[in-house]
């Protein structure tokens, strides 16, 4: 499911307008991103949890020679499904009943075009 998709299908699970749905999503990720790039944890409740970590300097190996080498640190984004996405993900727990039928508040305000 690419973004555009997933903003159809909030705005229809919702019944809220497009635009609305692509404003909240958007502002979701944009907050998400700004915290963890401030180094802050986001932990989205039986969802997953957002955040980076700084990894030590360590002396590994070259796979082709196996010769030592020296890798540097460096910090790395992280993401972590949490239990309830896991059980949903995995089967242990069914998965939440989406309204496909309903369309979005925008589709259904338009009026019809006249036939000519």
């Amino acid at each position: 499911m690419k973004k555009n998709e997933l903003i159809n299908a909030v705005a229809i699970h919702s019944g809220v307008e497009r635009k609305v749905a692509k404003a909240v999503i958007e502002g979701t990720v944009d907050v998400i991103l700004a915290n963890v790039a401030k180094g802050e944890i986001v932990n989205i409740s039986g969802f997953a949890k957002f955040f980076k970590k700084k990894r030590p300097a360590r002396i590994g190996r070259n796979p082709a020679t196996g010769e030592q080498i020296q890798i540097k640190a460096k910090t790395v984004a992280k993401i972590t499904a949490l239990k309830g996405f896991k059980d949903v993900a995995l089967g242990a727990v069914a998965a939440p009943k989406l309204n496909t039928s309903m369309k979005p508040a925008a589709a259904a305000k338009k009026p019809a075009k006249k036939k000519r």
